[in-house]
């Protein structure tokens, strides 16, 4: 009876040691889970930033350049209105010529666009801005998720023991809070 008694004992001490075990495995496993969230949401918001610097630069000169294009089209077509009556038949023939150029022009472009431009600018500008800020509450989230994780019992004794340490939330510097001047790029 005894020697079952001691049988019965040893499964359950093996019994709680296997489930201190499997325990320990599912914590650790969290625990590196949410500190991977955050080294992800961090990339993601990265590469974020990546886009707006390859992206507005870009669009900006696209503006500029479409705004030369259609300012280099006004002067021509004021220049055109300025012609006198007594021009030589030389000068008439260079701005039938002209004419002909800015009427192929206009065909290919039948609305000055540059609104449309800024518009498109704008609006691109304004999803990056969203997908940063969207970015930036993600990053804000896996942080208290992680600091929640290693702050809570019995996640904080491994934590502790495998040397994870609270992370800090990011904030803005004065110079990042204050508003991005549009006028600055152009």
């Amino acid at each position: 009876m005894e020697s079952s008694i001691m049988m019965n004992t040893n499964l359950i001490i093996l019994g709680v040691v296997i489930a201190l075990i499997v325990m320990l495995i599912m914590i650790f496993n969290k625990l590196i889970r949410v500190r991977n969230q955050i080294e992800n949401a961090i990339s993601s918001l990265d590469a974020l930033f990546i886009k707006r610097s390859d992206l507005l630069p870009n669009l900006i000169t696209l503006v500029k350049q479409y705004i030369d294009y259609e300012s280099t089209t006004l002067e021509k077509v004021t220049a055109l209105r300025n012609v006198n009556s007594t021009s030589t038949a030389t000068e008439d023939k260079q701005g039938t010529e002209v004419v002909k150029g800015l009427m192929l022009q206009l065909e290919a472009y039948p609305e000055l666009k540059a609104s449309t431009q800024f518009t498109h600018l704008q609006a691109s500008w304004n999803e990056v801005e969203e997908q940063i800020s969207a970015g930036r509450r993600y990053v804000s989230s896996t942080i208290t998720n992680y600091n929640n994780a290693i702050g809570s019992f019995p996640a904080n004794i491994i934590a502790t023991v495998i040397g994870m340490k609270k992370r800090e939330w990011e904030y803005a510097s004065e110079t990042q809070k204050q508003n991005v001047d549009a006028k600055n790029y152009f």
